[in-house]
């Protein structure tokens, strides 16, 4: 697949022109997981100002998933059979999976954003182990996701899962354990070697220490144990003092707003405009980064207000930023689910959670601590094969359990006036531009689509306005029985083009 360069010269200046169905449906395939026919269209004619300033304020105002009833368990709770304890566990995991999956198709901003959190500040179910564990560190990615990045920064360290995936209840004070010290400036921070050294690492160890107290029983949430606190005094970016925990978070934003402020903002530019935040002659594109930066640290670290900057951008609405970035699987699967609007319940998501695994995106579990690496790193040969016949299992299973279906996303698409045409290309062509961000690269693909669709086995003129049978032509979306088969035989096809690949 070709690799994009960055080219977008647009600015952070607003852009106001009113949406068109491309920018539209642009801004909800990365702002959320993209949206139906219907939300497209209300979109269409709005301003950006008014559409994200409502989307913004749904996210800050979206309830978290409620707690399940075993959100405090321990594993005292837990039927003392092993075998029966592990079934209760997958149970509950199944449950939380489901739930999270929904609030993935659901909240649009808010849980793209505690998703891509949950790519920055990575723990792993299968290393913490632990259900009760894994709701507070999912709630806390949801409390956060468009709120103060200090505040995220400062209770992500405390919950039980981090202190658990990165040894913090083994880091006490006479044994300082390094590993959550080091990742919180090289991955959650700073960004590698950005204006840090190994005795700021060493010394912010000492200072968080103490955080080991894991009761009784496992799965018990970690408090802090005076006992394991080193009391020494601690030299951190040049600042001396008999510092804890909340210290060291004051003074890395005391210290270094610049280097949190421009770190953080490359990556959401890299995670929601273009994977590479270069320009084409190399350069890091200084005036979006910087920008979005200076709001970022204007705002006391406030995530909303340079979402909201980025969003309303005419560098976001640029045409070189539309179609550049690689869907990963739960793109490819949730924009599926979303922009056909066919009907899904609980077993869909759980299935969606299954096929990314099986690609290389296994919920709760990223492949190490930086993460999943995302864009290029989706595509090889195997993953390719497997994203083509995943989407088609999806397609054949929403296709049998309700064909007519597909006929009513086709009328959907192609809008209130063309519902009952005779012009098959009418409904191709509405159907790629929903299904691609900027439509096919050639003609000839366009071509190849329409022969898709197109049945076998018909007289030669049977999709010709001028071939008539009883004063009706003998093709129409609204009528025709073979409709629902012609839109899954091209959606299938559609599914295994480059482009429907691309967001």
């Amino acid at each position: 697949m070709e690799y994009f360069i960055n080219c977008n010269s647009s600015t952070l200046a607003q852009y106001n022109t009113p949406l068109d169905e491309l920018r539209a449906a642009h801004l909800y395939r990365r702002l959320g997981f993209s949206a139906s026919v219907q939300t497209i269209n209300a979109a269409v004619g709005q301003t950006a100002d008014t559409l994200v300033d409502n989307l913004v304020n749904q996210a800050l105002a979206a309830p978290t998933i409620p707690a399940p009833l075993w959100a405090d368990w321990t594993n005292a709770d837990y039927p003392a059979d092993d075998d029966l304890a592990r079934q209760v566990r997958r149970a509950q995991v199944e449950e939380f999976t489901t739930a999270y999956g929904n609030a993935l198709l659901d909240n649009n901003l808010r849980d793209r954003m505690s998703f891509f959190w949950s790519n920055h500040f990575v723990t792993e179910l299968d290393v913490y182990n632990c259900n009760s564990f894994l709701y507070y560190y999912i709630n806390n990615l949801q409390r956060n996701a468009l709120g103060n990045f200090r505040t995220f920064v400062s209770e992500i360290g405390l919950t039980s899962a981090m202190l658990y995936y990165l040894d913090g209840v083994r880091n006490r004070g006479n044994n300082p354990n390094e590993n959550y010290a080091r990742e919180l400036y090289e991955l959650f921070a700073l960004g590698e070697g950005n204006n840090y050294t190994e005795d700021d690492i060493i010394e912010t160890a000492k200072a968080i220490s103490g955080y080991t107290n894991r009761g009784e029983e496992g799965c018990t949430q970690v408090t802090f144990d005076a006992e394991d606190f080193n009391t020494d005094n601690k030299t951190i970016f040049g600042q001396t003092g008999n510092w804890g925990y909340d210290d060291v978070i004051d003074i890395l934003f005391t210290q270094r707003p610049n280097e949190i402020a421009g770190f953080i903002c490359k990556k959401l530019y890299e995670f929601f405009v273009h994977p590479d935040s270069t320009n084409d002659d190399g350069g890091i594109a200084p005036d979006i980064i910087d920008g979005l930066a200076q709001t970022f640290i204007a705002n006391n670290f406030e995530i909303a207000p340079v979402l909201s900057q980025l969003f309303k951008s005419q560098h976001f609405f640029d045409d070189t930023a539309i179609g550049v970035i690689i869907k990963s699987p739960f793109d490819l699967y949730m924009n599926l689910i979303k922009e056909t609007g066919f009907t899904y319940d609980d077993g869909t998501v759980l299935n969606v959670v299954d096929a990314s695994r099986l690609i290389g995106q296994e919920l709760f579990d990223p492949f190490d601590v930086a993460g999943w690496q995302r864009d290029r790193q989706w595509i090889n040969t195997n993953f390719i094969i497997g994203r083509w016949l995943t989407s088609e299992v999806f397609l054949e299973r929403f296709f049998q359990a309700n064909p007519e279906q597909f006929r009513t996303l086709a009328m959907d698409a192609v809008g209130a006036a063309n519902v009952n045409t005779s012009n098959p290309e009418i409904v191709v062509n509405a159907l790629v531009n929903k299904f691609t961000p900027k439509g096919l690269l050639t003609p000839q693909d366009f071509e190849n689509s329409m022969d898709a669709f197109k049945i076998d086995d018909v007289p030669e003129n049977y999709y010709s306005p001028d071939y008539i049978a009883g004063g009706l032509s003998l093709w129409s979306l609204s009528v025709s029985a073979e409709v629902p088969t012609q839109v899954y035989v091209l959606l299938r096809h559609l599914s295994r083009e480059p482009e429907f690949q691309l967001k």
